[in-house]
């Protein structure tokens, strides 16, 4: 409960401070998705951050969640809370939903398996599923470091639109070489350079 402590009608000083607390909420919370997907890419991007971007539509609600409360915490009259608040979840629900409905219809990535290169623990070969519509998707990467500064590199997409473009089986043949291969019996060679980096993208489907 809010006490008027002037008899003015005014708020109380002490709630002003919470209302730039949650502005200041969701401007990192937005700047904060925007720098995963800049540098959290498949291609040497920071795994760290690739997984906040995987939870950018929860992180977008909760920032539209935070504006909407400093307009209620910070505006003092009903009318102004009014007039500023409604464009703001005019303009913020109807994009926040699209983008949520989207991602839906685009599915997300799992983790299926993480196999480490042989002799070398700050390396791992992943494997993550997803799916497009009906058809299965595979995507693999090379992860290479520790965490927080682990990167990983894309190094095969299949899709399983036909089944010999499914992925059978993604394994080490060195602490430098992947052998990719297709569920129609197709072999796919990649070298990793030291920095973690395949010499190219196999893709199928």
């Amino acid at each position: 409960m809010i006490i008027d402590t002037r008899g003015t009608g005014h708020m109380a000083p002490y709630r002003r401070p919470l209302a730039f607390a949650l502005i200041a909420l969701a401007v990192v919370l937005v700047a904060t998705v925007l720098a995963a997907f800049r540098w959290g890419g498949p291609d040497g991007g920071l795994v760290v951050l690739n997984q906040v971007g995987a939870h950018s539509v929860a992180l977008g609600w909760v920032s539209l969640a935070a504006l909407c409360g400093a307009v209620l915490v910070g505006v003092r009259k009903p009318m102004t809370r009014v007039i500023v608040g409604v464009p703001v979840l005019a303009l913020g629900a109807p994009v926040m939903g699209i983008v949520t409905l989207l991602s839906m219809l685009g599915g997300g990535q799992e983790q299926e398996s993480s196999l480490a290169a042989p002799g070398r623990e700050d390396r791992r070969l992943v494997v993550e599923t997803g799916s497009a519509m009906i058809d299965p998707l595979w995507f693999v990467y090379v992860h290479q470091g520790t965490w927080p500064r682990e990167r990983h590199w894309a190094v095969g997409y299949f899709n399983g639109d036909a089944d010999d473009n499914g992925l059978r089986e993604a394994v080490w043949t060195g602490p430098d070489r992947i052998r990719l291969t297709t569920s129609g019996g197709e072999v796919h060679e990649v070298t990793v350079a030291p920095d973690g980096r395949p010499d190219r993208t196999v893709s199928a489907g």
